[in-house]
């Protein structure tokens, strides 16, 4: 046999190898555990309370909120909150003060003496108990501020297991490093004592209390294979909404719904007061669409207990920009927060270590959110996470000055078009494949933009929410 032939039979064969039944399941097996390695997976692996899907958040100091200062009197606000729009009521931290070093007369909410117990400044745990209750026969849901970080120097647990806490280097009780919390010292979470002990202090409010979740005070402080297990366990009792005081995407994976974002409050400020333009804000934007994970809440507002407490100036530092601000935060990415007195134009910080009653009074914050709200709840665009749309950007002649961008989801969709700046402007819009007729959210006025370059006019400070729905949810 020539060679020739030779090459030429060994060739067939090859190929009849090859393309035997045998050979080509191999193949495709190969292919398909190959393909699972590409393929993107989610990385929140939680579940979120399906009633959070359109939520928002109201924080309530109650020491400050009536004279009283008590649960039952705050009870008399609830329906005015139902009304604004409020789901989720968030009660500042509920434990007796520790007395031991506090901190002026009252000390803080967040010197926890006793885990099990309520502050008896605001009543008793029936009437807690009681004011869930009516918090739940409204539609709404509660959150209590947790402090598992550290406790207040006369906290029984000191006594009782000195080891849960860390030490300085001559061995005495030591304030959280770096800071001058000196009304706390810091736990130790290398200690499996303390996380059991913070994980049953968390259940026990679940169980006795029916309580709907946490606000967790410095939660990035704690590691966050302890926040992991505590969600689980709580999760085996109730479905729960945590939030965590921190902005960090390693929390939403397994433990917390919502994280803060304090990056944007600060664009949003850098823009109202810094006269730094819109640029932050438009970098903030664009780090949420392409970094942050998709199935998780950020908590969005232009004021809490840290920023009403700590900056020492008016309330929130916003100035003309305030409202401008407050639109922004409720129309983003995000479950917005309103703050105790903001719905009442507060317009100074409060106390946080002496009694600072807030004065109710009628103002256009309140109505202002009760509109932002209403379409919240109703349109899928404005919705929390995957249920709401993505932050599209839509340029405009005025890019140091007007933010606009659009959110769609099923047929409903938001344009919100924001002038951050102290000079009037007549911005042109470059819409595009947006085109279409809205409705303004504010004046009920109807809009029509041609996606040619539309032209909007819009005095300092001012703003337009435009909107579309399919009204499946009218």
């Amino acid at each position: 046999m020539s060679l020739r032939k030779t090459f030429f039979l060994w060739t067939v064969l090859l190929l009849i190898s090859c393309s035997s039944p045998e050979n080509s399941n191999d193949t495709n097996e190969q292919n398909n555990k190959m393909d699972e390695r590409y393929k993107p997976k989610p990385y929140v692996e939680l579940k979120h309370p399906e009633w959070s899907k359109n939520a928002t958040i109201y924080e309530v100091n109650i020491r400050q909120y009536t004279p009283e200062g008590t649960f039952r009197a705050f009870e008399s606000h609830l329906t005015r909150l139902k009304e604004m729009g409020t789901d989720i009521i968030w009660l500042m931290p509920i434990n007796p003060i520790g007395v031991k070093n506090r901190k002026g007369t009252l000390g803080s909410n967040y010197s926890v003496k006793d885990y099990y117990a309520v502050n008896p400044e605001f009543g008793t745990m029936a009437e807690f108990k009681a004011l869930v209750d009516k918090i739940h026969r409204l539609g709404m849901y509660v959150i209590i501020d947790w402090v598992a970080n550290h406790s207040a120097w006369d906290n029984p647990l000191v006594e009782e297991h000195p080891e849960w806490y860390t030490k300085s280097k001559d061995g005495n009780f030591q304030p959280t490093p770096w800071y001058d919390w000196d009304d706390i010292i810091d736990f130790d979470f290398e200690q499996p004592g303390i996380r059991r002990y913070m994980t049953e202090a968390l259940k026990f409010w679940v169980k006795e209390t029916n309580i709907d979740g946490f606000r967790c005070d410095v939660a990035g402080f704690i590691p966050v294979d302890f926040w992991d297990n505590a969600r689980a366990e709580l999760d085996e009792i109730k479905p729960v909404f945590m939030l965590a005081e921190w902005e960090s995407r390693d929390l939403h994976k397994k433990a917390f719904d919502m994280t803060y974002s304090w990056s944007l409050w600060e664009k949003m400020h850098a823009a109202a007061v810094g006269s730094k333009g819109i640029g932050g804000i438009i970098e903030y934007m664009a780090h949420d669409v392409s970094t942050f994970p998709k199935g998780a809440y950020r908590m969005t507002f232009t004021d809490n207990h840290d920023k009403n407490a700590w900056e020492g100036n008016q309330y929130s530092n916003f100035g003309a920009g305030l409202q401008a601000s407050m639109v922004l935060a409720s129309t983003v990415n995000g479950m917005p927060l309103v703050y105790s007195g903001q719905e009442a134009g507060l317009n100074r910080s409060l106390a946080f270590f002496e009694k600072d009653e807030i004065k109710w009074t009628t103002h256009p914050n309140a109505e202002i959110y009760k509109q932002l709200f209403e379409l919240k709840h109703r349109n899928e665009a404005l919705w929390n996470g995957e249920w709401g749309g993505e932050m599209v950007r839509i340029y405009n002649n005025c890019p140091q000055q007007v933010i606009s961008f659009i959110r769609e989801k099923n047929g409903d969709c938001v344009l919100p078009v924001i002038n951050y700046s102290d000079k009037p402007v007549k911005v042109s819009l470059e819409a595009g494949y947006f085109a279409g007729t809205y409705r303004e959210l504010f004046s009920g006025k109807e809009i029509i933009l041609t996606g040619n370059e539309d032209i909007l006019e819009l005095e300092p400070w001012a703003y337009l929410v435009l909107y579309q729905e399919n009204n499946k949810n009218q």
